[in-house]
């Protein structure tokens, strides 16, 4: 005859003292912060989660949970902060995460228990994790096959845990692909559009967040609801860059366009920065313009042109073998043309074209064509040069800004002219964007100006190191830079933002802080999603 005690089962009394012993076992040990602002973190007894811990193991799981070797749910790509959850969701359909959220929320407000969306762990702050609260595991939600329309619209179907070099490889099956992107591919579609999604493209299709025609999305109450600009338009916008405040995406509808096979891939050198910005400016303003534009800053470094030949050829390799960077600042213009090989002399002559308006460097025109696919993954090769010289699993502080075109020679003045000595630990990239290109409907807070840039201080910091490569230069290098914002009282916004104070994140939000406010109470009242941004308290430690 089964136990029974208090009117449990021995499985669910088994469950409870297995789960109680984890817990204190927990507790016992000491928090792994490096750097995190503990008052941000409120107490919570291992009871509470005890209980929520074993009632969620007597629900029915097409999935399962875990709750041990759950190590690598408090690493993200950042590797700065690492806050260990207690117990890890492997969904295998949308169902496991609306049972789970919903079984959470129904516990009310005395219940501390948080909820975070971990996609394939590229934050850099610990925004997917959750402080010995419960991390969904994205990737394991497999749902079903994508889904590909073709006609006028083409569209794709994915899960919100796809990995959008996935997404790539499936659709060029049908000639098709998205039409934007971001540099690195291996993310997943429910993180890059709970954030923005950017990349070289953005100036003419916007970030990946403009180009969704649908989303299904796992509210803060357990709801599983499917919005849309037409249908539950609201939500569709609250959670397009709602930093996952507002809900898990577990579906997405993204737009298509016709693909490409070749890239022809091209970068030039400039001395004079406005030159540079100026160029950059009057390629994202024409109609008929190259298919991505970026640029970078390169700061006292030797041999550029020596290792672009790597994977370009030089236009005139005498003028180029002449050519000295030693201990200058340079800007490079990099900007692709898509094209078909049928294709190839009508597209040659529109490049030259665009080229003869420019005014760069003349020795320093590399070019190189590629397939389309080797193109958009090219980071992913670096990821694995990284790998084999255990470079990538570092520290990566990264800042991301947008800054107004107003505002961006100051901004370079101070900063590449003075704070940055050189640019030895990361690249750094700057382009800029059309506004127009922007739907200010979404959760995203960029500058009010038609035109505005993103700089991003793409850093590592190799561990255990000292001086210039350690992480506590480059923090400071950071807070160095956006002091000097706040100072010079620049309208910038960060992308990726964190920040360790609500007011910080009224600040941020400007103008759209009632808004996002509102739609927390509404499609996440008990502050159950997305802790690690730290926007808000649970309501029953802080009122939202």
């Amino acid at each position: 005859m089964a136990l029974k005690l208090f009117g449990f089962s021995k499985h669910v009394i088994f469950s409870f003292i297995k789960i109680t012993i984890l817990l204190i076992l927990n507790f016992m040990i000491k928090k792994a912060d490096s750097g995190c602002n503990n008052s941000v973190i409120t107490s919570i007894t291992p009871i509470q989660h005890c209980e929520i811990l074993t009632s969620l193991q007597s629900q029915s799981f097409d999935g399962h949970l875990s709750l041990q070797d759950n190590e690598y749910a408090a690493k993200d790509f950042g590797n700065i902060h690492h806050f260990p959850p207690l117990a890890v969701l492997h969904p295998k359909t949308v169902s496991d995460i609306s049972r789970t959220i919903k079984h959470v929320f129904e516990k009310g407000s005395n219940s501390e228990m948080k909820v975070a969306a971990r996609g394939h762990g590229h934050s850099l702050q610990g925004q997917a994790q959750a402080h010995q609260g419960l991390v969904i595991k994205m990737e394991s939600l497999k749902g079903p096959e994508m889904k590909i329309q073709t006609g006028e619209f083409p569209y794709v179907d994915v899960s919100g845990g796809e990995l959008w070099i996935n997404i790539l490889r499936e659709t060029l099956d049908y000639g098709l692909a998205p039409k934007s992107w971001t540099d690195y591919l291996h993310l997943t579609v429910g993180g890059t559009l709970s954030n923005a999604g950017i990349s070289g493209q953005a100036f003419k299709h916007g970030p990946q967040i403009n180009n969704v025609f649908q989303l299904e999305v796992v509210t803060g109450k357990g709801e599983v609801v499917t919005c849309s600009e037409n249908q539950n338009a609201d939500l569709f916008h609250s959670v397009l860059g709602g930093l996952g405040q507002f809900g898990i995406i577990t579906r997405a509808r993204i737009s298509l366009e016709p693909a490409p096979k070749m890239v022809k891939w091209i970068r030039v050198l400039y001395s004079d920065f406005s030159t540079f910005t100026r160029d950059q400016e009057y390629l994202i303003s024409l109609k008929d313009t190259f298919d991505y534009i970026e640029g970078f800053v390169i700061i006292n470094r030797t041999g550029i042109l020596n290792s672009w030949r790597l994977s370009f050829d030089p236009k005139d390799p005498l003028q180029a073998s002449q050519f000295s960077s030693d201990g200058k600042t340079f800007y490079c213009l990099e900007m692709a043309k898509y094209f078909k090989p049928d294709e190839a002399e009508v597209m040659n002559q529109g490049v030259d074209q665009l080229l003869s308006k420019l005014s760069y460097i003349q020795p320093t025109l590399f070019l190189s064509e590629v397939s389309y696919v080797e193109f958009l993954d090219r980071v992913h090769v670096s990821e694995m040069k990284l790998r084999a010289k255990g470079l990538w699993d570092v520290h990566h502080p990264w800042l991301n800004l947008l800054i107004p075109r107003s505002e961006i020679h100051d901004f370079a003045k101070q900063v590449f002219g003075n704070i940055l000595k050189d640019t030895s630990n990361g690249p750094i990239l700057i382009y800029p964007v059309n506004q127009t290109r922007w739907n200010s409907k979404t959760s995203l807070v960029t500058p009010e100006e038609d035109v505005f840039y993103l700089v991003a201080f793409l850093t590592s910091a190799i561990p255990f190191s000292s001086g210039e490569n350690s992480l506590e230069y480059i923090l400071n290098q950071n807070r160095r830079i956006l002091d000097f914002c706040s100072h010079a009282k620049l309208n910038v916004k960060q992308y990726l933002a964190h920040y360790t104070t609500q007011e910080e994140w009224q600040t941020h939000f400007g103008s759209k802080w009632g808004a996002f406010v509102e739609r927390k109470r509404a499609y996440d009242p008990l502050a159950l999603l997305a802790p690690g941004h730290r926007i808000f308290q649970k309501e029953g430690s802080t009122s939202i």
